[in-house]
């Protein structure tokens, strides 16, 4: 079992084989030189883990990290190979979670090069809310804000600035570690790019 804040793998090392998360949480990411983190993604029971140095034979491209106690299990590089030459709707499944991670990397670079941290948060936590989104719905923040910053690929400073600014325009309401969600559309309207929904939305 890996407990919490210990490495699955860490960037660059090679790859042995196809990881299966059996249970726990793992997040994938990156740390800067300077300490600042991105997060890309995180991954449940039943994920796999590793598709990419498996088959172009290069390193981990992110670190792996237990959110919380996590149990993984290794199907080695030559038994999967195998196993997709036997059964190639084993390598359409991996293809489709490798196309879906694709798209998951190119919406996190549209959001870093094009979006300002107000939108980042405010999709993120349109996301996290669910549909349907209506006035006064609560959404549990159980993250810091250092924790949300890596996740939105900024800094903790711009993320409590952000959150000020949603609160002192009426977007949300914070209590605690739960956000009320008070005007649905103006939150949306941010959510999609609409930065006019909250004036002076510049927080980059």
């Amino acid at each position: 079992m890996i407990d919490p804040g210990d490495t699955v793998f860490d960037e660059g090392r090679a790859c042995p084989g196809l990881l299966i998360v059996a249970e726990g949480l793992v997040e994938i990411r990156q740390t800067s030189t300077r300490g600042r983190e991105q997060v890309f993604h995180t991954e449940g029971p039943g994920a796999t883990l590793g598709e990419v140095p498996l088959f172009d034979g290069g390193g981990y491209l992110a670190s792996a990290v237990a959110a919380e106690p996590t149990r993984v299990l290794l199907l080695p590089r030559a038994e999967l190979v195998h196993l997709c030459q036997q059964h190639p709707a084993v390598a359409l499944a991996m293809l489709k979670t490798m196309a879906r991670r694709v798209r998951q990397f190119a919406s996190i670079v549209t959001d870093l090069a094009f979006r300002p941290v107000t939108e980042r948060l405010a999709r993120y936590l349109e996301t996290i809310a669910g549909p349907p989104v209506t006035p006064g719905t609560r959404v549990e923040l159980s993250l810091t804000q250092a924790q949300l910053a890596a996740r939105l690929g900024t800094v903790r400073e711009l993320v409590a600035r952000a959150l000020a600014e949603l609160q002192d325009t009426g977007v949300i309401k914070r209590d605690r570690t739960h956000i009320v969600i008070r005007d649905p559309a103006r939150l949306i309207a941010l959510a999609r790019g609409g930065g006019s929904a909250v004036h002076g939305g510049n927080v980059t």
